[in-house]
């Protein structure tokens, strides 16, 4: 992991996916990983709850202080609690929205985000193609977000060929998996993208 970790030193983030099997049809990486993880990287965490229930690991998680616990908007019963609750652990707080969940209700806890993730793929596995009509959720998260310090991020489907349009369309970070690490050069790789995006 160490040795994988290495070879995208160029990132801002090592986003962190956690799915618990019952939220999303998968398995991944639990506690000891993302320790393992902080341990073999001085980039930040960007933890991704794909789980039921999620409060009940966000102590856990808030402890390597990552920069973002995200968590789904679908999962929650009481979402600006928990979003309180990840700030007051002194983590930054996202929701994560699945692409068939609309932004309605996130205009009433905006003030308690830090994040809004936008699924461009169903979660649960890498290498899904982009969902092009997720473009236009994006524009109106944008808008509904203008005058808060709300970073907004995608994940899924996110390449070399379609960053610069995505952050054209207001998105501030692009979460990639296997286009960067099935690159031949997952640093160079980082780069280009980020030169896209710019």
């Amino acid at each position: 992991m160490g040795e994988e970790l290495a070879r995208v030193k160029g990132a801002d983030l090592i986003h962190f996916d956690v799915m618990d099997g019952h939220f999303v049809p998968n398995i991944s990486y639990g506690m000891p990983v993302a320790q393992a993880v902080k341990r073999a990287s001085s980039i930040p965490l960007d933890v991704h709850l794909m789980v039921e229930e999620p409060d009940r690991f966000i102590p856990s998680f808030a402890e390597l202080k990552p920069a973002y616990i995200t968590v789904h908007y679908e999962a929650v019963t009481h979402l600006q609690r928990t979003l309180s609750y990840i700030r007051e652990l002194g983590v930054g707080a996202g929701v994560a929205l699945n692409p068939h969940t609309p932004l309605t209700g996130l205009e009433y806890i905006l003030a308690d985000l830090d994040l809004v993730l936008i699924m461009t793929v169903n979660p649960g596995y890498g290498g899904q193609p982009f969902i092009p009509a997720m473009l236009d959720k994006i524009r109106a998260c944008r808008e509904l977000c203008q005058g808060y310090p709300i970073k907004i991020q995608v994940d899924g489907g996110v390449t070399s060929a379609n960053a610069r349009e995505l952050v054209e369309a207001g998105v501030d970070i692009l979460v990639a998996g296997s286009a960067i690490f099935k690159s031949a050069d997952p640093e160079a790789y980082i780069n280009t993208m980020r030169t896209q995006g710019e």
